[in-house]
C-alpha cells in the first residue's frame, strides 16, 4: 500500500505501508527515547497494535532542544515526517521526523516507567494499565472476540436481543442479587419489613444475573435469539474466576433439544478461537511468549478436536476410578468443583469435554427433567486450563412439571406467571446456554486472574475507577 495523501495514520496501518517520500503524521504515547548529541530514537505507540513505531530524529532538522527534553516516557506527541525504510531489526519502516509536537507532558512520577510490573500493582492503577503491552493486548483480543461473537450468531440467522438489566426475577434461584431501590437506607432496618409498594417499581427489583428467562420469551416468538450484555452476582467470592459484574453471551433456540445445544456450544467455541488466532496473531504471540507458554498450541488443538461428551454419572465414575485425592471429595450428587472439571478435561479426556444429565438438586428450576426423575438435561462445557466455560440446558417445556419444580424449590409462582405462559400458550422444546465472556478471554489469553481481562473489575470491596 502506498500513501498518496498527507494524513495522520495509525501505527498498525503504517507498519504495513511501503516507504514513501510523502509526509505523514502519527500520534501516540512515548514508550522510550534514546538521545545523543546528534540524533534521537523515539519509540511511539498508539494502542492500535503491540508494536511500537521508531522515530528517527536528526537534530540538524529538529533543532528545538526544549521539545526533545519533554519527550519522556508516557508523554503524548505528534510526529510529522517521512516514512522510510528502517535499517534496524523488527520493523520494515520508521519515521524520519521533520517536526515533533508535544500534546501532553508526562512528569517523572508516571507509574509506568519500568518495563515490567506485577498484575497486582497494575490493578491499583486500572485507569493507566491499558497502556502496558499486556493490557493493551487483552483489550484488543477482547474487542476481536466481541466482534466474532456477533459475527457467529448473525451468520447463523440469530436475532440479537437486548434483555433487561433491572429485573424482578432470579434466573438462578440462588438469591445472590444486587438490589435496586430508591428507598432510603434506614427503611431496610424496619422490623415490620420493607414496604416495596413505596419503591420505584412498586416491588422488589434487582440487577439481572442472566438474560436467559427474557431471551426465552423471544426465542418462542422469533426463533433463535442471543443476548450479549452485563450480568451481576452478589457472591462474596475472591477467587481468580469470579467477578461481581461480568458479561454473558446467551443464545436461546426454539425447537432445539440438549443435543442441538451441545452441538452449537462446540461450534461456537471453535469459531471464536479460530477467529482470534487468525485476527490477533501479534497479540497472541505475546501471550504465548510472556503469559502462558504453549497457549497457541493448546487453542489450535481445541479447534481441531472433537469435544468429548459424557454423562454426569460417567464423569463421576471416572473421578472416583482415578483414585486421586481431591480437596473436595467426589460422590454422585456433588456440584463438581474446578479441580474436578479440570482433571476431567486435562487428565482423563485431554480435550474439552461436555458433561450432561446432571442431578436435579444442583441445577436450576427451569431445566428439563429426564424420565428417571433424578436428573435434568443440563450440560456444561469443561475446558483444559480453566474448567467450566459454558453452562446450559434444554429448558422445561411442560407447564405442569415446571410448576412442580417452582413449588419444590420454594419459589413464588406469581413471580413466574409470565414465564409459565410460554409453556401454556404453544409450548415448544427449546434450549440454550450461557458463556461467561471474561472466562473465555481468560482461556484464550492464558491470563491467570479474571480481574485482569475486564477493563474495570468489580469484586468484593472493590469498586474503583
Amino acid at each position: 500500500m502506498v500513501i498518496d495523501i498527507i494524513t495522520t495514520m495509525r501505527i498498525k496501518q503504517l507498519l504495513k505501508t511501503e516507504a514513501t517520500e510523502q509526509q505523514i503524521s502519527v500520534k501516540g504515547w512515548v514508550r522510550t527515547c534514546r538521545d545523543s548529541k546528534t540524533n534521537a530514537f523515539i519509540a511511539i505507540n498508539d494502542g492500535s497494535c503491540m508494536s511500537n513505531l521508531q522515530v528517527f530524529v536528526d537534530k540538524e532538522i529538529v533543532t528545538d532542544e526544549s521539545i526533545l527534553a519533554r519527550v519522556t516516557t508516557g508523554a503524548s506527541i505528534e510526529v510529522k515526517g517521512i516514512l522510510v525504510e528502517s535499517p534496524g531489526k523488527g520493523q520494515s519502516v520508521e519515521i524520519r521526523a521533520d517536526e515533533i509536537k508535544i500534546i501532553g507532558d508526562c512528569p517523572e512520577d508516571y507509574p509506568l516507567q519500568k518495563k515490567r510490573h506485577t498484575n497486582e500493582f497494575l490493578r491499583d492503577i486500572g485507569h493507566l494499565r491499558g497502556r502496558t503491552n499486556t493490557y493493551g493486548a487483552v483489550v484488543r483480543v477482547r474487542s476481536a472476540m466481541s466482534f466474532a461473537i456477533h459475527k457467529f450468531y448473525q451468520e447463523k440467522g440469530f436475532v440479537n436481543l437486548h434483555t433487561p438489566i433491572i429485573t424482578a426475577s432470579d434466573a438462578e434461584g440462588a438469591g445472590e442479587m444486587f438490589q435496586v431501590t430508591t428507598l432510603p437506607f434506614h427503611t431496610f432496618n424496619s422490623k415490620a419489613g420493607i414496604d416495596y409498594s413505596r419503591d420505584f417499581f412498586g416491588k422488589k427489583a434487582s440487577l439481572t444475573v442472566s438474560g436467559q428467562l427474557s431471551a426465552e420469551t423471544y426465542a418462542t416468538a422469533v426463533g433463535d435469539v442471543y443476548t450479549f450484555g452485563p450480568t451481576f452476582r452478589a457472591e462474596n467470592s475472591n477467587t481468580t474466576r469470579h467477578l461481581a459484574e461480568f458479561w454473558m453471551v446467551e443464545p436461546e433456540m426454539a425447537f432445539c433439544d440438549i443435543y442441538g445445544d451441545m452441538d452449537l456450544a462446540e461450534e461456537f467455541i471453535k469459531y471464536i478461537l479460530k477467529y482470534v488466532l487468525e485476527h490477533c496473531a501479534e497479540d497472541m504471540e505475546f501471550f504465548n511468549k510472556w503469559v502462558s507458554k504453549g497457549i497457541l498450541d493448546q487453542l489450535k488443538a481445541v479447534v481441531n478436536s472433537d469435544f468429548a461428551r459424557v454423562t454426569y454419572t460417567e464423569a463421576i465414575d471416572e473421578l472416583i476410578k482415578s483414585g486421586k485425592k481431591f480437596e473436595f471429595p467426589v460422590s454422585w450428587g456433588i456440584d463438581m468443583a474446578s479441580e474436578h472439571e479440570r482433571f476431567l478435561s486435562e487428565e482423563v479426556y485431554k480435550r474439552p469435554v461436555i458433561v450432561y444429565n446432571y442431578p436435579k438438586e444442583i441445577k436450576a428450576f427451569y431445566m428439563k427433567m429426564n424420565d428417571d426423575g433424578k436428573t435434568v438435561r443440563a450440560m456444561d462445557v469443561l475446558a483444559p486450563g480453566i474448567g467450566e466455560i459454558i453452562g446450559g440446558s434444554e429448558r422445561e417445556d411442560s407447564y405442569d412439571t415446571l410448576i412442580s419444580r417452582i413449588e419444590e424449590l420454594g419459589l413464588i409462582k406469581e413471580d413466574y406467571d409470565w414465564y409459565l405462559d410460554l409453556r401454556k400458550y404453544g409450548t415448544v422444546p427449546h434450549a440454550g446456554f450461557g458463556l461467561g465472556f471474561e472466562r473465555m478471554i481468560q482461556y484464550v489469553t492464558g491470563m491467570a486472574n479474571i480481574r485482569d481481562v475486564i477493563p474495570y473489575a468489580r469484586t468484593p470491596k472493590n469498586c474503583n475507577f
